[in-house]
């Protein structure tokens, strides 16, 4: 779980960093130099926003639209993905007296060899009862976002028109801390609605990745204009809403699940001898049977001088 903690950290990091750092360098006078994500994501973006505007009577609800499309596009995958989420937590629950005992010997583990045969044996039941640590984990969504972020955030930046428009009392071109709130707020109801049919343990390993996406948001939303803070408040109940479809189906994954455990019964590991142990275990007994026969040597020793 750990490993799994330090992944998503990395690759929170490095989308806030790529986002962050995909700003075009301009001239002098301000305005944008040519290149890659100037030419190929910014002004494609722009034009995307200038054909939508036409037809909605304005850039915020241009901002909306395409953020519709774009969530619309990635609903596939992102269903699919919460759906092996699920499973994955459903199959865990299964094993979870198992993953117990061997963590109790993992706490009384003294030696290296000890605590390395342990990990084997966990690894072994994740192996042995199709459990997957990273299932329904994947990074694709962050990644195909990532050119979004930058397209919408340099569009919004190098386009007058954008930048200018007042949307709701909110210049798009302006930072605005209501949109961070707002944000914050749908990505960490987003988080609740995980939580719910959990068991409490499993609450307690999964409040690091439910505090994970708010924080990346924070952060994002904090150094961008106001239209990128659209983008990330509308997706952010797009989520909540992708969090509910897959509630409403847990139940009956949990039923399948189920269902394929009575037929399948979970696994167990058997707990493996190695040589090493032989030979200690060896050892042992052979010291055992010397300090027997110095024992009986000692006795009969006594009783002759005593005779």
């Amino acid at each position: 779980m750990k490993k799994v903690k330090k992944l998503y950290s990395l690759i929170a990091i490095a989308m806030i960093a790529v986002t962050l750092s995909g700003c075009v360098r301009v001239n002098s006078d301000g305005t944008p130099k040519e290149g890659f994500v100037y030419n190929y994501l910014a002004l494609p973006a722009e034009h995307i926003l200038d054909f939508i505007a036409k037809f909605v009577g304005g850039y915020g609800w241009a901002l909306i639209v395409l953020t519709v499309i774009v969530r619309l596009i990635l609903l596939p995958i992102m269903v699919n993905q919460m759906t092996k989420s699920t499973k994955m937590q459903e199959k865990m629950n299964l094993i979870r007296p198992q993953m117990k005992e061997i963590q109790k010997r993992q706490q009384n583990a003294k030696t290296q060899e000890e605590r390395m045969q342990i990990q084997q044996d966990m690894m072994a039941l994740y192996r042995d009862n199709d459990v997957n640590m990273m299932g329904g984990m994947g990074c694709l969504p962050l990644l195909i976002q990532t050119p979004v972020f930058i397209a919408l955030y340099n569009a919004i930046r190098f386009s007058p028109e954008v930048s200018h428009t007042v949307f709701m009392g909110i210049r798009l071109g302006d930072k605005n801390l209501m949109l961070v709130i707002l944000s914050v707020i749908a990505y960490l109801i987003q988080g609740f609605l995980m939580t719910k049919g959990m068991p409490e343990e499993q609450k307690k390993q999964m409040k690091f990745m439910i505090l994970l996406n708010p924080i990346v948001i924070l952060i994002a939303t904090l150094q961008s204009p106001a239209g990128l803070g659209i983008y990330f408040f509308i997706g952010g109940i797009f989520i909540c809403i992708q969090t509910l479809i897959i509630n409403m189906y847990r139940p009956k994954i949990r039923r399948e699940i189920l269902e394929q455990a009575k037929k399948n019964p979970p696994k167990k590991v058997v707990k493996e001898v190695h040589e090493s142990d032989k030979n200690n275990e060896s050892q042992e007994i052979e010291k055992s049977e010397e300090n027997k026969n110095k024992n009986r040597q000692r006795n009969s020793g006594k009783q002759n001088r005593n005779d």
